[in-house]
């Protein structure tokens, strides 16, 4: 049999430049399209929709469009300080979420400034496999969502709630890509 070719996802959610086209396909509109879908299959009530610097901007302003909440920056990130901006019920959106470790602290921080409820979502599905093609993590001990379930996950990071993109969710918000895109470290 012919070897499989297929294009990781990954290029989509987080490795491509935010102004690069991949087979014909925008990649900052796929990921507007990316946080359209979360807020369809994972809407909330809330007063800010946010992106993780910078990771999770583009899926925020979809996000933020799709369910009409107010789009806006929480934090200010620079080499010297990093300074929350105060929002009672946020959207918090980021690409995945692979230990934990990053989204916890942020979290943490935004609660410090006086966010009552935040409410995460991930442009991706839960991230259960390694890949040795892309996304290198070595142990799937490493990986959360391999070790969790979404609702331990939520509690883990301290969120209110947690929301990933579904697998058909993400292709759609990809649609028109040329090739055959892999979801393994999804699937």
């Amino acid at each position: 049999a012919a070897p499989r070719r297929s294009l990781c996802v990954f290029e989509y959610v987080y490795f491509a430049r935010p102004d690069s086209v991949i087979d014909g396909v925008s990649v900052y509109e796929a990921r507007l399209n990316m946080g359209r879908m979360l807020a369809r299959e994972h809407p909330v009530e809330a007063d800010l929709v946010c992106g993780v610097p910078n990771s999770g901007l583009e899926a925020a302003m979809g996000y933020a469009r799709e369910s009409g909440i107010r789009y806006g920056l929480a934090f200010v990130k620079n080499n010297y300080m990093e300074e929350a901006l105060f929002s009672p019920r946020i959207v918090l959106v980021d690409d995945s979420i692979v230990r934990g470790t990053t989204c916890r602290k942020t979290i943490a921080s935004l609660r410090n400034a006086g966010a009552k409820e935040i409410h995460m979502r991930i442009s991706s599905p839960p991230f259960i496999h390694t890949c040795y093609f892309g996304t290198d993590i070595g142990s799937e001990k490493n990986l959360i969502a391999n070790q969790q379930s979404v609702a331990e996950i939520c509690r883990s990071i301290g969120a209110d709630s947690l929301g990933y993109i579904s697998v058909d969710g993400l292709m759609e918000a990809c649609a028109g890509c040329g090739v055959e895109l892999c979801t393994g470290c999804f699937t």
